[in-house]
């Protein structure tokens, strides 16, 4: 990874969604909600992409306000636009017309000195599906603990 600095990640949404199709976007930032982002201040925990007009948006990405801003200060949950081209965005679109998929945000981080967000197609997990993830998840660890605790009996 070449000059990149991971600010906030959504850990929830490999809990909640089966995740797909991962493209990387540039967001429309406002002057002090880049300053306030380079302090990694920014919560994507309950924030969606929304297409209209053949644009993408990202809604409910909160950005703090920045502390030493002045009366121009931003908005911290505003919609942001994000920087996409017409063939993702109409890919997108035709993914979303699908049943039960939406986009969803997994990380904002800087990339060469620039603000970016890595959006998913993402499709709903149900109940059932959150605890055979799980499931997996502690077999994993436990088999991955079970081998550690054999090769140190062999040293």
């Amino acid at each position: 990874m070449d000059n990149i600095k991971i600010i906030s990640t959504n850990r929830r949404a490999n809990h909640d969604y089966f995740l797909s199709d991962f493209l990387e976007a540039g967001i429309g930032l406002k002057g002090t909600e880049i300053k306030s982002l380079r302090h990694n201040n920014v919560s994507i925990k309950e924030a969606y992409v929304f297409l209209k007009n053949n644009e993408a948006y990202i809604i409910n990405m909160n950005i703090p306000i920045y502390e030493k801003g002045t009366i121009f200060n931003h908005e911290p949950k505003r919609d942001r636009k994000l920087l996409l081209h017409k063939s993702e965005i109409y890919r997108l679109q035709s993914k979303i017309k699908e049943k039960g998929y939406t986009i969803i945000p997994t990380k904002v981080y800087l990339k060469k000195g620039k603000a970016k967000v890595e959006i998913a197609l993402a499709k709903g997990k149900k109940l059932y599906d959150k605890r055979e993830t799980i499931k997996k998840n502690e077999s994993k660890r436990e088999i991955d603990k079970l081998m550690k605790e054999k090769n140190n009996e062999k040293r």
